[in-house]
């Protein structure tokens, strides 16, 4: 009776007591049917080692290792390299692997990799998102197979690992070298570039605006001292003019001189006395002018040297005696010697010439003066223009010499790092547990296969009791005799132990239930109805 009316829970118990046998069978059945059939099934073996993952033996403080990559984006990386055709065909035919004759090479590489697994596992005990290991397993019919075969992957990894550091490193180590190069080289052009601006713009540069200024001032102050000086100088020698214009007016011609001996050099006609004291006016003028180039013309020091260059000039102009003429001896006189001028004319010839040379000597010194003004006048004015064109060339400079040190860092700290993973002390991958022998099959599996088949002989044994219960239409209560006719009944029999009972209906209703039953669709009802129709 089942889907033809809604069932309660004494329905199913009645159900499951009706079928309990067949379910029965079918759950010892089944298991026993499942064991038996791992018996044919060709068993396959499962090999499998550990292996760690050391960190680099020098601490990172010291050496930054070059592989900047995660562990897992790394594993994943050589699991595909080494699950790769060319790596995997050769363990195949080594090994002979899945040769049975009919399958291609390409069938023996897939189910090869199939066999392959690798299953990362972390560290609970840090929490750390790294890996500290990883897990290698083989499966193959034959459990020395899978132990060799797990073997030879592991050997696989563990130089993979080392060749593809080593080759990271050295590549991060070349690219470095080849990109300094393209530095060292920039940053000398920039050098020359600078070196050839300062040369041209020597004394314009920035920084040199202050040392200009202080020379143009101190240019300043010594020209205005030299103007001076030779203003004074001038002015001397116009005196001595005059004064020496007026003795030679005052003073007649001496008789018996020619016109040749008339014009005797100052030189000649000069006594030593007058001529130290000439050389010691020149020496005290020149230290005038050294005086006036560091110092005001009101310090004392300036001061005193001029008090003893005018207390020197009227020791020159005071007139002195004429000296007397030296007669000859022997018996007889000498021819008088050539007259000479006087004292005081000599001494104003002597003047004279001093000034003269010191004039030329101070014009000289002006003009010298005038063009260092000019130049650092025009170093002053050009300086603005020339700081921006070197601002321009030292930005460039500086930048290329930063990326210059930032490149021979990097390159130091590469090699180093690669030095490590040659010397073997980066990271590591270590063998922690070696490929095992299996000694039981990993598939298939006894008790498995009994839990699978258990599993499928209830769920069959409960489904054909479902369908039986299904087509079953027999009366076995009151419940089924409302469902179908909706008529009260009469009484009920029991046919053994309470277990059935037959329901006792009005015989003149029982055509009427037969034909309801075979031309009425099953109409579902509750326990209520039913208790309002037997009242």
């Amino acid at each position: 009776m089942l889907g033809h009316r809604k069932l309660e829970a004494a329905d199913y118990l009645s159900i499951l007591k009706r079928r309990m046998v067949m379910i029965l069978c079918f759950a010892v059945v089944c298991p026993i049917l499942g064991a038996i059939l791992t018996k044919f099934i060709q068993p396959k073996y499962m090999s499998q080692t550990l292996v760690l993952i050391e960190e680099q033996k020098v601490p990172e403080d010291y050496v930054k290792p070059v592989i900047a990559s995660g562990l897992d984006e790394r594993l994943s990386s050589m699991r595909e390299q080494i699950l790769s055709r060319s790596r995997i065909q050769p363990v195949i035919e080594k090994y002979s692997l899945y040769n049975t004759g009919r399958t291609t090479m390409d069938e023996r590489v897939e189910l090869t990799r199939t066999a392959i697994n690798i299953q990362p596992i972390r560290s609970a005990i840090t929490n750390n998102k790294g890996l500290p290991g990883f897990f290698i397993t083989f499966v193959a019919n034959d459990p020395h197979t899978a132990q060799l075969v797990c073997g030879e992957i592991t050997s696989l990894f563990l130089n993979e690992n080392l060749r593809s550091r080593e080759a990271s490193a050295e590549g991060t180590t070349d690219f470095l070298k080849g990109q300094l190069a393209d530095a060292k080289r920039n940053l000398d052009e920039q050098d020359t570039k600078l070196a050839a601006f300062q040369r041209q713009y020597f004394g314009k540069l920035p920084g040199e605006e202050g040392t200009n200024l202080n020379m143009l001032n101190s240019l300043n102050t010594q020209l205005e001292a030299t103007t001076q000086s030779l203003s004074r100088m001038e002015q001397d020698k116009v005196f001595s003019e005059n004064m020496l214009a007026q003795i030679q007016a005052s003073t007649a011609p001496t008789p018996g001189l020619g016109s040749e001996e008339s014009k005797i050099p100052i030189s000649e006609i000069m006594s030593p006395a007058v001529m130290a004291k000439q050389k010691q006016l020149n020496s005290l003028q020149d230290k005038e002018n050294d005086l006036l180039n560091q110092y005001t013309p009101n310090h004392p020091d300036v001061v005193a040297v001029r008090r003893q260059i005018s207390d020197l000039k009227k020791e020159l102009a005071q007139p002195a005696a004429s000296a007397p003429v030296a007669m000859g001896g022997g018996g007889g006189t000498r021819p008088a010697q050539r007259p000479t001028e006087s004292l005081q004319v000599q001494q104003l010839r002597s003047q004279l010439r001093a000034a003269e040379l010191g004039i030329a000597e101070k014009r000289r010194e002006q003009q010298v003066i005038q063009g260092k003004l000019g130049m650092y006048q025009e170093r002053v004015q050009s300086s603005p223009q020339v700081a921006e064109e070197y601002k321009s060339l030292t930005r460039d400079y500086t930048t290329a010499q930063k990326f210059y040190d930032e490149l021979n860092a990097k390159m130091s700290h590469s090699k180093m790092a690669t030095d490590l993973e040659r010397r073997q002390e980066g990271e590591q991958f270590r063998v922690m547990d070696e490929p095992n022998l299996p000694d039981t099959p990993s598939f298939p599996n006894v008790w498995i296969f009994a839990g699978g088949g258990l599993g499928l002989g209830l769920f069959v044994s409960l489904a054909i009791a479902g369908f039986l219960e299904y087509k079953d239409t027999s009366l076995r209560n009151e419940r089924d005799v409302w469902a179908f006719t909706r008529l009260p009944t009469l009484g009920i029999i029991a046919v053994s132990g309470d277990i059935e009972h037959e329901v006792v209906v009005h015989p003149k209703l029982w055509d009427r239930i037969i034909s309801r039953i075979k031309r009425t669709p099953p109409v579902k009802t509750d326990g209520d109805s039913l208790a309002s129709a037997r009242g």
